[in-house]
């Protein structure tokens, strides 16, 4: 894979002026046409499964994944769920601690 990496300032979707840089990737000869996409659709689909993944690992966060993938934080969110990737990125045993904080917090209003 050549990674070829310029700086390019380009306007977005919100009228706001961003950096950015660019990738640039081999891949065999005909790929597009095994996967049923055009040129333009395998760059979007590539770009939008390195975002979700990179955001299940917990590499980027929801805002920083969307606007890698080209599409608002909402876009992105509703996006994770048709891929079955969580927007709770917690590990095991943060989610253990909290809810055990949140049982804890009830019996407490239901005490009094």
């Amino acid at each position: 894979m050549g990674i070829r990496i310029p700086k390019i300032t380009e306007n977005t979707n919100k009228g706001t002026c961003m950096e950015t840089e660019e990738i640039k990737m081999k891949y065999p000869s005909g790929f597009e046409l095994a996967v049923h996409m055009t040129k333009e659709e395998m760059e979007h689909h590539i770009r939008l499964m390195a975002a979700l993944k990179m955001f299940e690992l917990g590499k980027v966060s929801s805002g920083k994944a969307a606007e890698f993938a080209g599409m608002s934080r909402v876009e992105f969110l509703e996006t994770c769920g048709r891929y079955h990737v969580s927007v709770f990125n917690y590990p095991a045993e943060e989610i253990e601690q909290e809810l055990k904080k949140d049982l804890e917090v009830v019996r407490k209003m239901s005490s009094q």
